[in-house]
């Protein structure tokens, strides 16, 4: 075993039995055959099930939108890459030494990646409880994680054409502040009802914000 394999598995928390499935979930393309995409495919499922059942149970007053919502926190690339360096697991990496010089290490989409194989590696080798065991253990409760700014207007647009729903749309509809440093207000609409407000520097990140409290609402 190597040492940083001892590493993870100590941040982990969980001993492998089969240690050759922790070093493929560690493995990166770039390094050849053997990589851990395979177990990336797999860990999504994995975390969608889990996630989606501690939800389910947690909060059995809430709506479908709201719970995916939230889990849709749970399991972005964001919030995955953050878990992953809190335990090590960029330094942990194989990689080849192009990808390592262009911060491979650090990169969330390889960070996230790498985090979905390493949670499909310990279902493979200690079954689904495993496997829940290390989400309770590292991942945050649903209320201690905020979504991305950038990433809310899409989300919003999502959820409301899952099932052939209209686009939303937004408005300006107040400016605060000085001239120098203007505070805009956005409202978002879905057909003619306002489902959100926020405000912001800019008209785009007042749009945000209001996807956002849109999104928060469902």
């Amino acid at each position: 075993m190597h040492d940083n394999e001892k590493r993870v598995m100590d941040a982990l928390g969980y001993a492998f039995h089969d240690v050759a499935l922790l070093r493929r979930a560690l493995t990166h393309p770039s390094a050849g055959k053997d990589d851990n995409q395979r177990l990336e495919f797999l860990g999504d499922a994995v975390l969608q099930y889990l996630m989606s059942d501690r939800l389910y149970r947690n909060h059995p007053s809430d709506r479908e939108g709201s719970l995916t919502h939230m889990r849709a926190l749970l399991v972005c690339e964001a919030a995955l890459s953050q878990i992953a360096a809190r335990l090590g697991i960029g330094e942990a990496l194989v990689m080849d030494r192009g990808e390592e010089l262009t911060g491979g290490r650090t990169k969330p989409s390889v960070l996230c990646d790498a985090m979905e194989a390493v949670l499909a590696a310990v279902y493979l080798d200690g079954g689904m409880e495993a496997a829940r065991e290390v989400i309770e253990r590292h991942w945050p409760a649903e209320g201690e994680v905020q979504r991305p700014m950038q990433d809310s207007k899409g989300r919003l647009q999502e959820l409301l054409q899952k099932d052939g729903g209209e686009t939303p749309t937004y408005q300006i509809v107040g400016t605060s502040g000085p001239p120098h440093a203007p505070v805009f207000e956005a409202a978002v609409y879905c057909g003619e009802k306002e489902i959100g407000r926020g405000e912001g520097k800019t008209k785009k990140q007042a749009e945000q914000a209001a996807a956002l409290a849109a999104l928060s609402s469902f």
